[in-house]
């Protein structure tokens, strides 16, 4: 597939909730483990620039091989629940796949990696089957398991490997659930086991080795909320006479011999400091990166534990006494947050990453004027699989929702300073309490979200959002408030304490309270204040406890009416009706139900279908409602005309398939209506995807009963389960129909189809393309939808038409258009694709 016609936009992903599975690249390159791929976050772009699929399950532990003169690296090593080590190598600037190490009983938890030397890599890692390996891996492109020590029913949660001073004798730290610190040496071809260093008192999450001028350090961290270094050095002869002086006072010293090629040399390991700051589990330290000074690689003793109090601490001796210090704290107090996972400083330590329990980045930037540190802007993503997605009316945003009880909203930034705006979370409208499922869009600023319950929640944007989303997307304030009934608008909202719904917070409710008022307590629930909100102007995307607290939208309405968990929803273009439907075993259940937007009242009860309605679609000339099931039929409703004794919309059942005229055989999955309503399309997981019609006849604009609807195009057969399904609203040049299809598999193919060619030996089909697998996702797709009109998001071109270029700019720009997929492996990713090359 030429690399022109899909390029990926933006990929909205985040951490897994491991601790070893961040690791910031000397390049600047953020690598971090989400769900079963590898991401490389570029911090400078704010974008994610290579995605690697190749584990067969979720990533728990990401390390990049550090080279000696600090340059840029080109390898990464990877481990994963699927027992496997994989190690990737840059080549041409993409990463791929070079050697893969098996071997592991259990999932691996944590790797480090050196080279040695002959630029052979050296990999440590660390499982769940007890034992800890080591991996040689040579340029011919092999992995040689040299040893694997077992640690009987313990875990060594963490692993660092280094270079001894002034030798080539590597040495491993690993710490585990014996509160341990084990040191292994190997030399002369054996791994021997050289020290254990006591002094925890809880499991250690956390070992990492840093090397400065002829002496090592050895941070360790553990759930006992202590961090203890240590120091190990080379001894000379002269040193050990002088150990039975009773007139010096000095630290106990533990001391081990290694014999390199017939050379023996004896090395001494002391406790340097033990640091007490944090109030619960440390489960990440880092050392600052080493930099170059005086043409030297320098390594600062600077150190960056995280805890899950919530907080980071940066550590370094004092300049005068040699005291360990805390020099810098950042994180946050209270708020409904878990706490870190682990941590990461930048190539130059001006920044610095934290990754929480639900996945999300936390990045503090040095603020070079003030000495401060502030929240910068990082990507965000969901940490579960995503359901479902939607774009809105207008092309510049999108919602979607997951099985992490999120609603989440990005929209593309666009900064003054930058050509290309990049997508960011800019709103988390809801967090709920039971995972998310299905929402349609309408209108702008107005949606309905189903989860696993039996209740349909609406949500209407609130004045906050509004307005940020106007300075941050750069579109007119007045114009979006004009759209809206802005006098009428909260503020924003917030969650009571032991709520499941957003209450609206007005402008009355954040004006604070005066003495005489608290004193008079009108009721009960006066004396505890519930809104948690904080009206924010944003001119940048919001950090995530931002995100978490106040930018959530009040709930207006609840529809009660199903008897089981919701499963999919769908909206008209005009946004006057609403379809949902929920999780069913028998027809009673499997009803369709519609309801009004203007009152929120169930206008009508469509049955049909024997199982759940796995998806429906309303034609754009909103005339019509598909709905396709798991009984493997679909049902086509038709709008009544309006008279003056029912002027709401009813729908009457105009078209099905059943059992004898079915030509799906499995479950079918997904549907969608082509842009002049005129055909449907439906895709099953018998790996089929069908177009039917005419739903319409060509010189009518009003459908004439009856039609008949049958297949008008010859069976498409994609190879694999066919998840999702979607029509591109605007036509190709020939004028025939663009077709997005999504793979069980994660694979996205684009095929252009013809009505009225010769469907006998499937000619009406044309393959133009297909996602290659850094683009594809790793897990099946749930949701593909098109941008509801060409053009990229974040680049109109209206503001420049002006110029002279304007209109050839124009018309470049109508040439593209875009492709939103959400899928089972955490992920919403944005494509864009040019119609001139299909």
């Amino acid at each position: 597939m030429a690399a022109s016609i899909i390029e990926t936009c933006h990929v909205a992903c985040c951490a897994n909730r491991t601790p070893n599975v961040v690791s910031w690249g000397r390049g600047g390159v953020i690598a971090f483990g989400t769900c079963n791929s590898v991401a490389l976050y570029n911090s400078q772009e704010r974008r994610v620039v290579a995605v690697l699929n190749g584990h067969a399950g979720r990533v728990n532990a990401v390390q990049w091989v550090h080279k000696k003169n600090n340059a840029p690296e080109c390898h990464l090593v990877s481990g994963g629940s699927d027992n496997r080590l994989i190690l990737w190598e840059d080549q041409d600037g993409k990463f791929i796949q070079s050697v893969e190490c098996k071997g592991h009983g259990g999932p691996i938890c944590a790797v480090d990696t050196i080279y040695v030397e002959h630029s052979k890599i050296l990999v440590a890692s660390s499982a769940s089957d007890s034992t800890v390996r080591l991996w040689l891996c040579s340029d011919t492109k092999e992995a040689e398991c040299l040893h694997n020590v077992s640690f009987g029913s313990g875990f060594m949660l963490d692993v660092s490997l280094t270079l001894l001073p002034g030798t080539r004798v590597p040495i491993l730290a690993c710490g585990g659930d014996d509160s341990r610190v084990h040191l292994y040496a190997r030399s002369n071809g054996q791994l021997q086991k050289s020290m254990t260093l006591q002094g925890h008192e809880d499991w250690i999450r956390g070992v990492e080795w840093a090397s400065t001028s002829g002496e090592l350090f050895l941070a360790s961290c553990s759930q006992d909320s202590l961090i203890r270094v240590w120091r190990l050095c080379a001894k000379s002869g002269t040193d050990i006479g002088t150990e039975d002086d009773p007139t010096v006072i000095r630290m106990k010293e533990d001391v081990f011999e290694v014999t390199e090629r017939d050379v023996s040399s004896v090395f001494a390991v002391s406790l340097e400091t033990v640091l007490a700051g944090h109030e619960n589990r440390v489960y990440g330290v880092h050392w600052q990166p080493p930099f170059y000074k005086d043409g030297e690689l320098r390594q600062p003793l600077s150190l960056l534990s995280a805890s899950m109090d919530k907080t980071m601490i940066l550590w370094a001796p004092e300049e005068g006494s040699g005291v360990w210090v805390e020099q810098v704290r950042v994180g946050e107090v209270g708020g409904n947050t878990l706490g870190f996972y682990g941590c990461q400083m930048s190539p130059d330590g001006s920044m610095i990453v934290a990754h929480a329990f639900h996945g999300a980045l936390h990045l503090w930037c040095k603020d070079q004027d003030k000495g401060g540190w502030r929240p910068g802007v990082v990507i965000s993503g969901h940490f579960n699989a995503v359901q479902d997605l939607s774009w809105d009316p207008e092309g510049e945003f999108i919602l979607s929702v997951g099985s992490d009880q999120t609603t989440r909203l990005f929209t593309p930034w666009r900064r003054r300073d930058s050509k290309q705006a990049t997508w960011h979370e800019i709103s988390r409208p809801q967090i709920h309490g039971y995972d998310m499922q299905c929402l349609a869009m309408i209108g702008r600023f107005q949606f309905v979200s189903g989860a696993d319950e039996k209740v349909l929640r609406v949500f209407q944007a609130p004045r906050n959002f509004v307005e940020n989303f106007a300075n941050i997307s750069g579109t007119s304030k007045e114009k979006l408030l004009a759209s809206n009934d802005s006098a009428n608008l909260p503020e924003g909202a917030s969650t009571p304490a032991l709520g499941l719904s957003n209450k609206a917070v007005f402008q009355g409710d954040l004006v604070p309270k005066t003495k005489e008022e608290e004193e008079h307590f009108n009721s009960i629930s006066d004396q505890y204040q519930e809104s948690y909100f904080h009206p924010l102007s944003l001119t940048e995307p919001p950090p995530e406890d931002h995100l978490l607290q106040n930018t959530l939208w009040p709930e207006v309405q609840k529809l009660y009416g199903h008897g089981f968990e919701m499963f999919c929803l769908a909206s008209d273009s005009a946004g006057t009706v609403v379809a949902s439907a929920c999780k069913a075993s028998k027809a009673e259940h499997a009803a369709v139900l519609l309801w009004s937007t203007a009152t929120w009242r169930q206008l009508q009860m469509l049955p049909c279908h024997a199982l759940t309605v796995t998806q429906m679609a309303f034609s754009p000339d909103t005339q019509q409602l598909l709905a396709v099931s798991r009984d493997r039929t679909w049902s086509l409703w038709r709008r009544n005309p309006a008279t003056p004794e029912s002027p709401e919309p009813l729908f009457s059942l105009c078209a099905h398939t059943g059992k004898d005229t079915a030509i799906h055989s499995r479950i079918i999955w997904s549907c969608d209506w082509s842009p002049d309503s005129k055909y449907f399309v439906t895709s099953s997981r018998d790996k089929r995807v069908i177009v039917w019609g005419p739903c319409r006849l060509e010189c009518s604009e009003e459908p004439v009963l009856p039609l008949e609807i049958k297949p008008c195009s010859s069976i498409l057969e994609v190879g694999d389960s066919a998840t999702a399904v979607a029509f591109c609203p605007v036509l190709c040049s020939d004028n025939s129909y663009l077709l997005a299809v999504g793979l069980e598999c994660g694979r996205i193919l684009l095929h252009r189809w013809s009505p009225g060619q010769e469907t006998a030996g499937g000619g009406d089909w044309i393959s133009c393309g297909e996602t290659d697998t850094s683009q594809s996702h790793a897990l099946a797709v749930k949701r593909l939808c098109w941008r509801p009109r060409a053009g990229r998001a974040g680049r109109e071109i209206s503001e420049r038409v002006g110029q002279n270029d304007g209109a050839g700019e124009l018309e470049e720009e109508s040439s593209w258009v875009q492709l939103a997929s959400a899928s089972i492996d955490h992920t919403v990713k944005i494509f864009n694709i040019n119609k001139r090359a299909l």
